[in-house]
């Protein structure tokens, strides 16, 4: 969602909008444009959850103010209730936080869940125009928010072509190298927050202890990702004797490097708004094994199909694709290219050109 704001601020800054930005922060480029106003939010205790009130508020102030002058306001979900264009990305009320850490940090997680779902619907609700980020997220909002589809309007979300992109194989073997990746072992990596169980490790770890089980199973998963399950999952690994088969990477500093120099992700999600990082590995030209409940999925033809789950509870499944994935290596690599130069070739500003396209033709 922050990349996808960005590049719409950029794009209204370039054109020579007067684009007003309230937020926690903003990206240092945005900051450098005379017509960019930044309507700073503070986040007592670094915290989303007690913050979200004085976001909503300072969005209603700007908003009431900016729709006065004949301005267009654009909201992220329940962040702002604001009769105008809403953008969704993700939706509260599809997914419920599945949180096993301590009482505490449940209660939080259930009330954060209860607050963002009414937002959302109260959001919704009075939105004259939605712009979903997929087909999945809009039958979402359809079905689950009860918003009217001749209200709503898909804009797939874009990509930077030049960072995300495939490397020769000679960079492949400078970063596994730099890396200590056993030359001629497969290496897999998984992307996500460990926070909560959101982004299925749980069923990926129990599918990694199954493959390792076998004999013939001699690949590496790179873990790349933070959050408050982070060490319980390391000290699950060093018990199951996985220590050396499972590298967490917590938080990564050239993730497209990385990614293009693994041969595959895994992502068996049980809810995502889009899916970007799923995108942004494909367009490093490698396959993605990945759950149907992560909306980018249907970007994924040309051969890819092969690998998507649909359900991210089935261990077995999850095994099986990934052995599909290594007896057919090559195969679904080149289907990755395939997809990887048709998904490369919507950049960032198509993606907020058609954005403003729909929103200039529904005033």
């Amino acid at each position: 969602m922050d990349r996808a704001n960005h590049a719409l601020a950029k794009y209204l800054a370039e054109r020579g909008c007067e684009t007003h930005l309230v937020a926690y922060r903003i990206a240092d480029d945005l900051a450098g444009y005379p017509n960019v106003f930044f309507h700073r939010v503070p986040k007592p205790l670094n915290s989303y959850f007690l913050a979200s009130p004085l976001l909503a508020r300072a969005g209603r102030k700007w908003a009431l103010r900016i729709a006065a002058r004949g301005g267009r306001v654009v909201v992220n979900g329940g962040n702002c209730v604001w009769p105008d264009v809403n953008w969704a990305h993700h939706l509260h009320v599809s997914y419920k936080p599945q949180v096993t850490a301590n009482l505490l940090r449940k209660l939080k997680a259930e009330a954060s869940f209860r607050s963002a779902a009414v937002l959302d619907r109260k959001a919704f609700a009075v939105a004259r125009v939605v712009i979903s980020n997929s087909n999945r997220t809009r039958r979402d909002l359809v079905r689950d928010l009860g918003v009217p589809e001749e209200r709503i309007h898909t804009v797939y979300l874009g990509v930077d072509g030049e960072v995300f992109r495939p490397h020769s194989p000679a960079e492949r073997e400078a970063v596994r190298d730099s890396l200590g990746w056993q030359p001629g072992i497969p290496v897999l990596v998984f992307v996500g927050s460990l926070g909560d169980r959101r982004k299925g490790f749980d069923t990926l770890f129990s599918a990694w202890q199954k493959l390792c089980a076998s004999s013939d199973w001699s690949a590496k998963l790179i873990v790349i990702g933070t959050g408050a399950e982070l060490g319980a999952w390391k000290a699950r690994a060093n018990a199951a004797g996985l220590a050396s088969r499972i590298e967490f990477v917590g938080f990564c500093k050239d993730l497209p490097a990385v990614m293009a120099a693994s041969d595959a992700l895994v992502s068996p999600t049980r809810y995502e708004g889009y899916g970007l990082a799923i995108q942004e590995a494909v367009c490093c030209g490698i396959p993605a094994i990945v759950s149907e409940a992560a909306p980018v999925t249907e970007r994924l033809g040309d051969g890819l199909e092969a690998l998507i789950l649909p359900d991210p509870e089935n261990v077995g499944d999850l095994v099986d694709r990934i052995r599909l994935w290594r007896s057919r290596k090559d195969e679904f690599a080149a289907a990755a290219a395939v997809v990887a130069a048709k998904l490369r070739q919507h950049s960032w500003a198509d993606m907020a050109s058609e954005f403003v396209e729909i929103v200039d033709n529904a005033a």
